[in-house]
Order: C-alpha cells, then structure tokens, then sequence
C-alpha cells in the first residue's frame, strides 16, 4: 500500500466496524430489519439529526449515544483525510505511482541503474542517448527531486524509483525479472554486494555491471555475480597516462565511443541471427567490406576468447559476436545482411 494512504486506510476500516456494529446492535435490541437499521446507523453515524424509525428503547437510547460518541472521531478523522488528500495533492502523487508501475510492468530489456551521484548520471545519459530504456533507483530523497535535471525527467525512456535497491520488494518494483542489465554505482562495496547477490538470485540472465571503490572488493564483487567490475580511480588513472603517451589514441576512441555528433560506431553484433546462408562461412566470404562499408575489428568467441584485427579465413559461427566500426547506415546494412542473407538496398 501506498505510505501517503495509510491515514485513509485505517479510517475506512474503522468506519467499517462501526456500520457493522451499529446494524447488528439496532437488529439485535430493536429487532429492526436490516435496511431499517441500516438507515438508522446512517444517520446516527453522520448526525443528520432525522427522527428515528421507531421510538427507542432505553436500551436502544444508550447504544445510539455511545455509538455517536465512537463514530463523531472516526467519521471526522475519514473525512479529514478524503479532504487532505485533494488539498494537499495526495491523490497526483497516487495516480502518478499508479501509471508509473503500469510502464514499469510493461518493459522487458531495460536496464537498471543503482544511485545516482556522478557515475550514475553519466551512465544514464550514455545509455538514453543509445536509445536504452532506463530505470533510476535511488533511496536519496534530495537526489531524487533536486539533482535529476529536466532533460532526464522528461526523457520518456527514464522511469524513477525512490527506494533501496538491497531490498527484493524494491527489485521486484522495476521489474527486474525481465531487465536486461544492472549498473551498481553506489560508493559504499558493501551495498554494492548486497545488491548483486539479491538481483543474481532473482535473475540470472542479467548482466550486473558494479562499481568498486577498493580493490579488495573486486574479487568479492566478482564472486557474487558481478560480470564487471569498474575501479573509478584505476580507469582515471589509466587514462590520464594514456593522454600522457599516446593521446591522440585516446583522443579518437573517445570520439568513437562517448562523443555526440560523430557518424562513426563501434558496435557489437550477434551471430547468433546469422542467415542460414552464412553459417560456417569465412569472413572473406562474406566481403563484408565491400557489400557494406563496415569493418568487422574484432570477434568474440563463444568461449570467451577474443580474436582482434580477425582474418579473412576465420569462420563464423552462432556463438560468435562481432566488433564492428563504421558509419550507422553502414552498420545497418551489416546487420540486416548477416540476418536475411543481404541488405535492404538489394
């Protein structure tokens, strides 16, 4: 249930008791019918102050007395919580749960980003400009409302989540069952843990990718079910020696990968589509490079192996994935080539 509705709640059940008490009495010492006590109950409980349907009992006098002195606090503490949920805009905040839960029900292979301080928001914009559909958990009341700018807000890809991740109820509230990947950007290795051995319970398929503030923690992470694990401080200092002795490299990866406006990809494919046509065939076979522009720099083996700059007479196989670099429309034609057999300008 939701917290803000607690109040009207527990009023509406004790206004319940009270009706049903307030029937059964009127039955039982008046011996009234059901609708007559009903009626009586009514406007007893509400004081309307109409005459009653018969004249009372002493007995009936004391039970309608006590039962307006019960029913006067809880009718008005009912009413007083129906007003404050319209005044103070309770029932937005109902509604926009309840359409935000309805999306979250309906996604299947978005991916789930735990904090965001600096690495979660960057994480988050690199994936909405990949087109990723993006789930934010965090339990920071301040983050959530003041730090997300409006452009991830009204992104229609981005769904917001306040809670703890560690906990099942608040994994099972982004739908984690059929999420595709989890990116852990919390600073504290311990929560960190905790999560991925709560979400790899949960899904297994799921690709967990953690961040780790000590390098003690790697191989914990790891052991856990991380499938990577990312050291902030390592990576930084790797880089700011790379932009030290090869910084033009570093340069054009960067402008590859991270920069917005270049019409160049690298991107990973899947064999596993692979046309029948092209199953067990050698990558000169394909001439890939001549149907489509594109250059296939790398191969990833269903063994986990990695193959880089691969040959001509490397067969492909279902298993394989792809390093590819190229233009988008390039790529597109790659892609539709190796799953229908040839490409959509044929």
């Amino acid at each position: 249930m939701v917290k803000e509705f607690k109040d009207i709640y527990i009023a509406s059940i004790s206004l319940l008791i009270i009706f049903i008490g307030g029937i059964s009495g009127y039955i039982i010492i008046e011996d009234y019918t059901f609708f007559e006590a009903f009626y009586m109950t009514v406007i007893t409980v509400s004081t309307v102050g109409y005459g009653e349907v018969h004249p009372l009992s002493q007995t009936g006098m004391l039970f309608t007395a006590i039962l307006i002195v019960f029913s006067l606090g809880f009718f008005g503490y009912f009413l007083t919580s129906i007003t404050r949920i319209f005044i103070d805009g309770e029932y937005k905040k109902l509604v926009k749960i309840y359409l935000r839960n309805k999306k979250i029900s309906k996604l299947k292979n978005h991916v789930i980003v735990c904090g965001f301080g600096r690495n979660g928001r960057q994480a988050v914009i690199d994936l909405l400009e990949r087109g990723e559909k993006v789930i934010i958990i965090d339990n920071q009341t301040k983050v959530i409302h003041e730090d997300i700018n409006e452009e991830i807000i009204n992104n229609k890809n981005v769904t917001i989540v306040h809670g703890d991740a560690s906990h099942e109820e608040t994994l099972f509230k982004v739908n984690i069952e059929n999420a595709k990947a989890m990116i852990l950007t919390l600073p504290n290795d311990a929560e960190n843990l905790l999560i991925i051995l709560t979400s790899r319970d949960i899904n297994t398929r799921m690709k967990i990718i953690s961040r780790a503030s000590d390098e003690h923690s790697y191989s914990k992470l790891k052991r856990a079910g991380a499938d990577n694990v990312i050291m902030p401080d390592i990576v930084g200092g790797s880089r700011m020696a790379k932009l030290v002795s090869e910084p033009d490299i570093v340069e054009f990866l960067e402008m590859i990968m991270l920069r917005d406006g270049v019409d160049v990809n690298l991107e990973e494919i899947s064999c596993n589509d692979l046309a029948s046509c092209f199953v067990n065939s050698t990558i000169s076979e394909l001439d890939i490079r001549k149907k489509t522009g594109a250059n296939i720099i790398g191969l990833k083996l269903g063994n986990g192996e990695y193959r880089f700059n691969p040959s001509g007479d490397r067969t492909l196989r279902k298993e394989d994935k792809l390093f590819v670099l190229g233009k988008v429309e390039q790529i597109s034609k790659l892609k539709s080539l190796l799953e229908n057999g040839k490409y959509f300008d044929e």
